[in-house]
Protein backbone atom coordinates (compact mmCIF):
# COMPACT_ATOMS: atom_id res chain seq x y z
CA UNK A 1 0.00 0.00 0.00
CA UNK A 2 1.46 3.41 -0.96
CA UNK A 3 2.62 5.67 1.85
CA UNK A 4 0.30 8.59 2.66
CA UNK A 5 1.22 11.81 0.85
CA UNK A 6 1.42 15.06 2.85
CA UNK A 7 0.44 18.29 1.11
CA UNK A 8 1.94 21.19 3.08
CA UNK A 9 -0.20 24.30 3.54
CA UNK A 10 1.67 27.60 3.88
CA UNK A 11 0.46 31.17 3.58
CA UNK A 12 3.19 33.78 3.99
CA UNK A 13 6.95 33.26 4.18
CA UNK A 14 8.44 36.41 5.67
CA UNK A 15 9.61 38.01 8.91
CA UNK A 16 6.72 37.48 11.36
CA UNK A 17 4.77 40.60 12.42
CA UNK A 18 4.84 41.83 16.04
CA UNK A 19 3.34 39.76 18.86
CA UNK A 20 -0.40 40.24 19.17
CA UNK A 21 -0.91 40.72 15.42
CA UNK A 22 -3.98 38.76 14.22
CA UNK A 23 -3.15 35.65 12.17
CA UNK A 24 0.55 36.00 13.06
CA UNK A 25 0.78 32.22 13.18
CA UNK A 26 0.36 31.96 9.41
CA UNK A 27 3.64 33.81 8.73
CA UNK A 28 6.58 31.37 8.60
CA UNK A 29 10.05 32.90 8.71
CA UNK A 30 12.35 32.35 5.71
CA UNK A 31 14.91 30.65 7.96
CA UNK A 32 12.31 28.21 9.33
CA UNK A 33 11.03 27.48 5.82
CA UNK A 34 14.58 26.77 4.66
CA UNK A 35 15.19 24.41 7.59
CA UNK A 36 11.97 22.54 6.87
CA UNK A 37 12.79 22.08 3.19
CA UNK A 38 16.36 21.03 4.01
CA UNK A 39 15.13 18.43 6.50
CA UNK A 40 12.67 16.89 4.07
CA UNK A 41 15.29 16.83 1.30
CA UNK A 42 17.80 15.17 3.66
CA UNK A 43 15.20 12.47 4.36
CA UNK A 44 14.86 11.76 0.66
CA UNK A 45 11.63 13.65 -0.03
CA UNK A 46 10.96 15.71 -3.14
CA UNK A 47 8.61 18.69 -2.89
CA UNK A 48 6.18 19.04 -5.78
CA UNK A 49 3.55 21.40 -7.12
CA UNK A 50 0.01 20.07 -7.30
CA UNK A 51 0.28 19.41 -11.03
CA UNK A 52 3.54 17.51 -10.57
CA UNK A 53 2.09 15.69 -7.57
CA UNK A 54 -1.03 14.56 -9.41
CA UNK A 55 0.43 11.32 -10.89
CA UNK A 56 1.33 10.27 -7.35
CA UNK A 57 -2.15 11.14 -6.09
CA UNK A 58 -3.73 9.02 -8.82
CA UNK A 59 -1.41 6.09 -8.23
CA UNK A 60 0.34 6.38 -11.58
CA UNK A 61 3.66 7.02 -9.85
CA UNK A 62 5.10 6.13 -6.46
CA UNK A 63 7.89 7.80 -4.54
CA UNK A 64 8.91 9.77 -1.49
CA UNK A 65 7.12 13.01 -2.33
CA UNK A 66 5.12 15.77 -0.69
CA UNK A 67 3.10 18.69 -2.01
CA UNK A 68 3.92 22.34 -1.32
CA UNK A 69 1.12 24.91 -1.47
CA UNK A 70 0.89 28.61 -0.62
CA UNK A 71 -2.54 30.20 -0.18
CA UNK A 72 -3.49 33.70 -1.39
CA UNK A 73 -0.60 34.65 -3.69
CA UNK A 74 1.57 36.82 -1.44
CA UNK A 75 4.52 38.66 -2.96
CA UNK A 76 6.71 37.38 -0.14
CA UNK A 77 6.33 33.84 -1.50
CA UNK A 78 8.24 34.98 -4.59
CA UNK A 79 10.78 36.98 -2.62
CA UNK A 80 11.43 34.64 0.31
CA UNK A 81 10.23 31.13 -0.58
CA UNK A 82 11.29 30.86 -4.24
CA UNK A 83 15.07 31.00 -3.58
CA UNK A 84 14.72 28.14 -1.09
CA UNK A 85 12.59 26.07 -3.47
CA UNK A 86 15.14 26.57 -6.24
CA UNK A 87 18.00 25.62 -3.93
CA UNK A 88 16.47 22.22 -3.31
CA UNK A 89 14.97 21.69 -6.76
CA UNK A 90 11.38 21.70 -5.46
CA UNK A 91 8.26 22.91 -7.23
CA UNK A 92 5.16 24.32 -5.53
CA UNK A 93 1.71 25.78 -6.16
CA UNK A 94 0.73 29.31 -5.19
CA UNK A 95 -3.04 29.82 -5.16
CA UNK A 96 -3.87 33.34 -6.40
CA UNK A 97 -7.06 35.34 -5.88
CA UNK A 98 -7.84 36.41 -9.44
CA UNK A 99 -9.52 39.78 -8.80
CA UNK A 100 -6.89 40.82 -6.24
CA UNK A 101 -3.76 40.29 -8.33
CA UNK A 102 -1.31 43.12 -7.60
CA UNK A 103 -3.40 44.36 -4.66
CA UNK A 104 -3.55 43.32 -0.99
CA UNK A 105 -5.39 40.80 1.20
CA UNK A 106 -8.43 43.04 1.71
CA UNK A 107 -10.59 40.05 2.74
CA UNK A 108 -8.71 40.19 6.07
CA UNK A 109 -9.44 43.88 6.81
CA UNK A 110 -12.29 43.16 9.21
CA UNK A 111 -10.06 40.88 11.28
CA UNK A 112 -7.32 43.44 11.76
CA UNK A 113 -4.82 41.41 9.76
CA UNK A 114 -2.03 43.58 8.25
CA UNK A 115 -2.42 44.33 4.56
CA UNK A 116 0.36 42.64 2.61
CA UNK A 117 1.14 42.94 -1.12
CA UNK A 118 -0.04 40.18 -3.42
CA UNK A 119 1.88 39.20 -6.54
CA UNK A 120 1.32 41.23 -9.69
CA UNK A 121 0.70 39.47 -13.00
CA UNK A 122 4.37 40.02 -13.90
CA UNK A 123 5.50 38.51 -10.61
CA UNK A 124 3.21 35.51 -11.07
CA UNK A 125 4.74 35.00 -14.51
CA UNK A 126 8.20 35.16 -12.95
CA UNK A 127 7.05 32.52 -10.45
CA UNK A 128 5.91 30.23 -13.27
CA UNK A 129 9.01 30.89 -15.35
CA UNK A 130 11.07 29.80 -12.33
CA UNK A 131 9.44 26.36 -12.42
CA UNK A 132 6.59 26.96 -9.96
CA UNK A 133 2.82 26.81 -10.50
CA UNK A 134 -0.07 29.25 -10.14
CA UNK A 135 -3.34 27.76 -8.93
CA UNK A 136 -6.75 29.33 -8.40
CA UNK A 137 -8.15 30.61 -5.10
CA UNK A 138 -11.43 32.04 -6.53
CA UNK A 139 -12.11 35.55 -7.78
CA UNK A 140 -12.52 37.39 -4.47
CA UNK A 141 -11.63 34.98 -1.63
CA UNK A 142 -15.17 34.31 -0.42
CA UNK A 143 -16.26 31.39 1.75
CA UNK A 144 -17.87 29.22 -0.92
CA UNK A 145 -19.98 27.35 1.61
CA UNK A 146 -21.99 30.56 2.17
CA UNK A 147 -22.81 31.06 -1.54
CA UNK A 148 -25.48 29.60 -3.79
CA UNK A 149 -24.54 27.40 -6.73
CA UNK A 150 -24.52 30.20 -9.31
CA UNK A 151 -22.25 32.35 -7.11
CA UNK A 152 -19.96 29.39 -6.49
CA UNK A 153 -19.73 28.71 -10.21
CA UNK A 154 -18.86 32.36 -10.88
CA UNK A 155 -16.13 32.45 -8.22
CA UNK A 156 -14.61 29.11 -9.21
CA UNK A 157 -14.89 28.95 -13.00
CA UNK A 158 -14.35 32.63 -13.81
CA UNK A 159 -11.23 32.72 -11.62
CA UNK A 160 -9.59 30.12 -13.83
CA UNK A 161 -10.43 32.11 -16.97
CA UNK A 162 -9.10 35.34 -15.43
CA UNK A 163 -5.84 33.81 -14.24
CA UNK A 164 -5.20 32.09 -17.55
CA UNK A 165 -5.54 35.49 -19.23
CA UNK A 166 -2.85 36.88 -16.91
CA UNK A 167 -0.31 34.06 -16.77
CA UNK A 168 1.19 31.88 -19.49
CA UNK A 169 1.44 28.47 -17.88
CA UNK A 170 1.76 25.07 -19.58
CA UNK A 171 -1.62 23.39 -19.44
CA UNK A 172 -3.30 26.46 -17.98
CA UNK A 173 -4.56 26.82 -14.41
CA UNK A 174 -5.53 23.31 -13.37
CA UNK A 175 -5.50 23.30 -9.57
CA UNK A 176 -7.79 24.99 -7.07
CA UNK A 177 -8.02 25.78 -3.35
CA UNK A 178 -11.18 26.58 -1.34
CA UNK A 179 -10.77 29.89 0.58
CA UNK A 180 -11.12 29.50 4.37
CA UNK A 181 -11.48 25.78 3.68
CA UNK A 182 -15.17 26.49 3.06
CA UNK A 183 -16.68 24.00 0.64
CA UNK A 184 -19.70 21.79 0.12
CA UNK A 185 -20.92 19.41 -2.53
CA UNK A 186 -21.96 22.34 -4.72
CA UNK A 187 -18.46 23.82 -4.63
CA UNK A 188 -16.92 20.44 -5.44
CA UNK A 189 -19.31 20.09 -8.37
CA UNK A 190 -18.36 23.55 -9.67
CA UNK A 191 -14.66 22.78 -9.37
CA UNK A 192 -15.18 19.61 -11.38
CA UNK A 193 -17.26 21.43 -14.03
CA UNK A 194 -14.58 24.15 -14.30
CA UNK A 195 -12.04 21.50 -15.28
CA UNK A 196 -9.72 21.59 -12.28
CA UNK A 197 -7.59 18.50 -11.73
CA UNK A 198 -7.33 18.91 -7.96
CA UNK A 199 -8.77 21.04 -5.18
CA UNK A 200 -7.30 21.38 -1.70
CA UNK A 201 -9.08 22.07 1.59
CA UNK A 202 -8.02 23.03 5.11
CA UNK A 203 -9.11 19.63 6.44
CA UNK A 204 -6.10 18.35 8.37
CA UNK A 205 -4.42 15.15 7.24
CA UNK A 206 -2.39 13.38 4.59
CA UNK A 207 -3.70 11.87 1.34
CA UNK A 208 -4.19 8.13 1.86
CA UNK A 209 -6.30 6.92 -1.04
CA UNK A 210 -3.98 7.28 -4.03
CA UNK A 211 -5.89 6.26 -7.13
CA UNK A 212 -9.25 6.03 -5.38
CA UNK A 213 -9.90 9.23 -3.46
CA UNK A 214 -11.60 12.47 -4.41
CA UNK A 215 -8.94 14.78 -5.84
CA UNK A 216 -11.33 17.72 -5.40
CA UNK A 217 -11.41 17.52 -1.60
CA UNK A 218 -7.81 16.92 -0.63
CA UNK A 219 -6.64 17.35 3.00
CA UNK A 220 -3.45 19.22 3.85
CA UNK A 221 -0.80 19.48 6.56
CA UNK A 222 -0.85 22.87 8.28
CA UNK A 223 2.54 24.59 8.72
CA UNK A 224 2.48 27.56 11.08
CA UNK A 225 5.01 29.98 12.55
CA UNK A 226 5.60 27.68 15.54
CA UNK A 227 5.95 24.43 13.56
CA UNK A 228 9.40 23.04 14.31
CA UNK A 229 11.24 20.59 12.07
CA UNK A 230 10.48 17.74 14.48
CA UNK A 231 6.83 18.73 14.59
CA UNK A 232 6.67 18.85 10.80
CA UNK A 233 8.30 15.45 10.57
CA UNK A 234 5.64 14.01 12.88
CA UNK A 235 2.95 15.61 10.70
CA UNK A 236 4.43 14.14 7.51
CA UNK A 237 5.39 10.59 8.47
CA UNK A 238 3.04 9.65 11.34
CA UNK A 239 -0.72 9.73 11.93
CA UNK A 240 -0.41 12.93 13.97
CA UNK A 241 -2.05 15.20 11.37
CA UNK A 242 -4.53 12.53 10.29
CA UNK A 243 -5.91 12.39 13.83
CA UNK A 244 -6.48 16.16 13.74
CA UNK A 245 -8.44 15.87 10.52
CA UNK A 246 -10.54 13.03 11.88
CA UNK A 247 -12.14 15.53 14.27
CA UNK A 248 -13.41 17.65 11.37
CA UNK A 249 -16.60 16.66 9.56
CA UNK A 250 -16.36 16.57 5.78
CA UNK A 251 -19.16 17.50 3.37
Amino acid sequence: MPAPIPILMYHQVDAPPPKGTPMRGLVVSPAAFARQMAMLRALGFTGLSMQNLRPYLTGQKTGRVFGITFDDGYENNLRCALPVLQRFGFSSTCYAVADRVGQCNDWDLGRGVPQVPLMTAAQMQAWVDAGQEIGSHTLTHQDLSTLDLAEQRHEIADARVALEALVRQPGGVRNFCYPYGGFDQGAIRCAREAGYDTATTTVRGRVHSQGGGDLLALPRVLVSRTTTCLHLLLKCVTRYEDSRGARVSRP
